[in-house]
């Protein structure tokens, strides 16, 4: 397995829980994200995804990441609570 971090913008517990639950598809054995750093660490089998599918996955549930941004429309329909503040 790789153990990788990565930006992942968000605000709150209700962010975390969706970018958490996001990333935890076949192949990730854990994944856990921190409010103050904004990263994402997540441990993942290499042959069944990577960084960049992953990235993927969470800007397409509302959450910019490094390499990806959010569609606004899916970000304007996050939780008013959820609504990070977005790089330019």
């Amino acid at each position: 397995p790789v153990t990788e971090s990565f930006k992942v913008w968000g605000k709150c517990d209700m962010c975390k829980a969706r970018i958490e639950k996001t990333v935890k598809v076949e192949g990730v054995a854990n994944a856990t994200w921190e409010e103050k750093t904004q990263l994402l660490t997540v441990t993942y089998d290499p042959s069944k995804t990577g960084k960049d599918a992953l990235s993927k996955k969470l800007a397409s549930v509302g959450h910019d990441t490094e390499k990806y941004k959010a569609p606004d429309d899916v970000y304007a329909k996050l939780p008013g609570c959820c609504h990070y503040e977005r790089q330019k």
